[in-house]
C-alpha cells in the first residue's frame, strides 16, 4: 500500500516538473531558417566542418542556464566574423538557438 502511494507521488513529481520545461522547438522552423542563412555551409549536426557541430556545441553548454541567451545574442550579432541570422524575427532565432542546443 506504502508503495502505490509512493508511486502516486513521484508520479505528480514528474507531471510537474516536465510542466515547467520550456515550449517546444519546432525542428523544421529552425532546419529552414538554418539552410536559409547557409549555416550548414559550415556547421553540421553531427560532424564538425569549419564550424562546430550542433552537437558538440550543445554538449559544451549543457546544463549552463544562459546557453540559450547567449546562443541568441551570437546569432543576433555575429562577433568574430560570424554570420548574423537576417532572416528571422526574434522569436525564430530563438527556436533556432533551443534547437540547436537540442541536439
Amino acid at each position: 500500500m506504502k508503495l502505490k502511494y509512493a508511486l502516486a507521488a513521484a508520479s505528480i513529481l514528474a507531471l510537474g516538473f516536465a510542466g515547467t520545461s520550456s515550449a517546444e522547438v519546432d525542428a523544421k522552423a529552425a532546419q529552414a531558417l538554418a539552410k536559409a542563412e547557409r549555416c550548414t555551409k559550415c556547421h553540421d549536426v553531427e560532424k564538425d566542418k569549419k564550424g562546430p557541430s550542433f552537437k558538440s556545441m550543445a554538449a559544451k553548454y549543457k546544463g549552463k542556464a544562459d546557453a540559450e541567451a547567449g546562443l541568441v545574442k551570437f546569432l543576433s550579432t555575429g562577433p568574430n566574423d560570424h554570420a548574423v541570422v537576417s532572416k528571422g524575427d526574434a522569436a525564430a532565432i530563438k527556436n533556432l538557438a533551443a534547437w540547436i542546443l537540442s541536439n
